[in-house]
């Protein structure tokens, strides 16, 4: 039996009126479901339909809550470039625009 770490994703929904939110989870689908019914973050609830625009590995959750918070401190205009441009390498990508 092998003992497999589930990768963690950042991922970032957008809501009805415009609103982008950004969470980390090891599944997608299943957090997406639960944001979409009501039963996800509080922040979301009554905001939908969502649509999640991006989502990225980003390794073990300790990284993961990292990424979150760097995504998290960006301004709406640099989270649209984000999912514009889908990258690889979120890591890589943050640090690009921090260093210009």
């Amino acid at each position: 039996m092998s003992t497999t770490v589930a990768s963690w994703r950042l991922y970032i929904l957008r809501t009805a009126k415009g609103m982008l939110y950004t969470g980390i989870t090891n599944d997608v689908d299943r957090r997406f479901n639960q944001h979409q019914s009501g039963k996800g973050a509080k922040a979301l609830r009554g905001k939908g339909p969502l649509e999640l625009l991006f989502h990225c590995e980003v390794g073990d959750r300790s990284q993961a809550s990292k990424l979150e918070y760097q995504v998290k401190q960006l301004r709406k205009q640099e989270k649209i470039r984000l999912v514009a441009n889908q990258p690889e390498s979120l890591s890589t990508w943050l640090e690009r625009l921090r260093n210009g």
